[in-house]
């Protein structure tokens, strides 16, 4: 039997795979683009989890063929019908054997590779975001995640639109001016707010340029803009309500410590971010101790793969 696994993480901005042996050394990673396939579609989806597996699997001399399982952490995936969708891709692109192909969304293989496997509670703040947690019983719940029209806060999606709308409402004289608006005319390549409409609709934008404009906002932020700054605090507060929710869900508010991983570039790549974070969820979680990840979502992926494999994935392993 082949003596490694395969652990994908698929954003809505990039595809990661790693192989992993048995061992826990990190043979192979590839790259790719997105496979969230509610954005880019399935075929898409599974050419961009082809192009980063086979990258993977060249830098560490393997083909498809011999990996002994396989986990997907995706995100956008939460029904029946969507595992179904990605179990039907990895299968297509003989992955791993049938019986051993694990897929969920991206927050089980954030919690997984961040905790280290231990109990306790993921906040994923990147392009979208959500929050995922499972406690010592093995009961897990989510909030959030369910798509930018109607949640997605804090995220880098969510950042991006309420920079256009800052942006727009500054221009209106709704609010107070914002270096937020001539920052946005600029990334967005148009010369004044009147041209927004046929930016949106004629040119278009996908979630992945929208999310982009998430670093006008911490970097305005920083430099002590408050219009930035107050979306900041509301997009703490907002993570400070799902991770609350997720917590009395599991019963995770009665243990002397909760820990909460906070994973994504949005909130991995601010401090002041992170901190704003911080402090809003322990007002409303005071046993929470909040931590950036031990190992990225594309290794928890490969640890919940190891798991398929009937390989305990013991602290040696994992370090």
């Amino acid at each position: 039997m082949a003596d490694f696994v395969l652990g994908v993480d698929g954003g809505g901005t990039r595809t990661r795979v790693a192989v992993v042996g048995f061992d826990g050394h990190v043979r192979g990673v590839g790259m790719a683009g997105s496979s969230n396939y509610d954005d880019v579609g399935k075929e898409t989806a599974q050419a961009n989890i082809a192009l980063a597996a086979d990258e993977a699997m060249a830098a560490a001399g393997v083909d498809r063929a011999q990996s002994a399982a396989i986990f997907l952490g995706m995100a956008g995936v939460t029904s029946d019908a969507d595992k179904q969708h990605i179990c039907d891709i990895a299968q297509a692109l003989q992955l791993a054997p049938p019986d051993r192909i694990g897929v969920n969304h991206d927050c089980s293989a954030a919690l997984a590779g961040g905790l280290e496997g231990r109990p306790g509670i993921v906040q994923i703040l990147g392009t979208g975001s959500s929050c995922y947690g499972r406690n010592a019983a093995g009961e897990s719940w989510m909030a959030g995640g369910r798509g930018q029209l109607i949640s997605d806060e804090a995220s880098g999606n969510w950042l991006g639109i309420h920079a256009m709308r800052m942006a727009v409402r500054a221009y209106d004289g709704r609010t107070p001016a914002t270096v937020l608006l001539p920052n946005v005319l600029h990334a967005l390549g148009i010369d004044s707010i009147e041209e927004i409409l046929h930016r949106q609709f004629v040119v278009g934008m996908t979630r992945a340029e929208i999310a982009a404009l998430a670093p006008l906002v911490l970097a305005a932020a920083d430099g002590g803009d408050a219009v930035a700054a107050e979306l900041l605090e509301r997009g703490a507060q907002e993570v400070a309500e799902m991770v609350a929710a997720v917590a009395r869900k599991l019963g995770m508010t009665r243990a002397p410590v909760c820990e909460v991983c906070m994973v994504g570039g949005v909130v991995e790549g601010s401090a002041s971010y992170r901190q704003r974070i911080t402090v809003a969820v322990q007002r409303m979680t005071p046993n929470a101790a909040i931590q950036l990840p031990a190992q990225p979502p594309v290794i928890g992926a490969a640890i919940l793969a190891l798991e398929l494999a009937g390989v305990e994935p013991l602290p040696a392993v994992v370090a």
